[in-house]
């Protein structure tokens, strides 16, 4: 028997200063059962940070064909197509085929600095790709807030992030890498 994603309820505030974005969302985001804390909650984090209207949840690991967040016209042509992880090039090339633009959005413990060294020539090809690395030191601390209800506060001033829900906050700044 499959196991079934778990459904997270999130009340989502977003001040985001250096675009003038004054939110208040109410997300439901699947947790695939093969989805960590950590990786959830850098989701939440890049749905935050690239907040605009038509922004919307994929499938995500349940197909091969979408990123983790897109943003389509109403031509159903990709404006944004937002990645999370360390993906392989090939990955990356057919995304900045097919979308206007793609934010990558890194993480992880120790591989990041390896992953960008060993792509980093061949990415430089893409114009319309962005890479962010998000630090692993506030990504963990982000998947010990994870809860199947949520209440997050996300701030964000001058590049750097801050991430509050009843208990907890975390500091993040990312580094743009391209």
């Amino acid at each position: 028997m499959a196991l079934k994603s778990t459904i997270i309820k999130t009340q989502l505030s977003l001040s985001d200063m250096d675009r003038h974005i004054y939110q208040t969302l109410s997300l439901t985001v699947a947790q695939h059962p093969s989805e960590n804390e950590q990786r959830l909650m850098v989701r939440l984090l890049a749905y935050a940070l690239q907040y605009q209207e038509r922004l919307e949840f994929t499938k995500g690991l349940c197909a091969d064909d979408e990123p983790e967040i897109w943003v389509k016209n109403y031509s159903d042509e990709i404006e944004l197509w937002v990645e999370l992880g360390l993906p392989d090039e090939k990955r990356l090339k057919k995304a900045c085929n097919r979308a206007k633009q793609v934010v990558l959005y890194t993480y992880g413990e120790n591989a990041q600095a390896i992953w960008w060294q060993k792509n980093q020539a061949k990415l430089a090809n893409y114009d319309n790709l962005s890479v962010v690395s998000l630090p692993y030191s506030a990504t963990e601390l982000l998947a010990k807030m994870a809860a199947r209800s949520l209440s997050l506060t996300v701030t964000v001033q001058d590049g750097e992030i801050w991430v509050s829900d009843e208990q907890n906050s975390v500091h993040c700044t990312p580094e743009l890498l391209k």
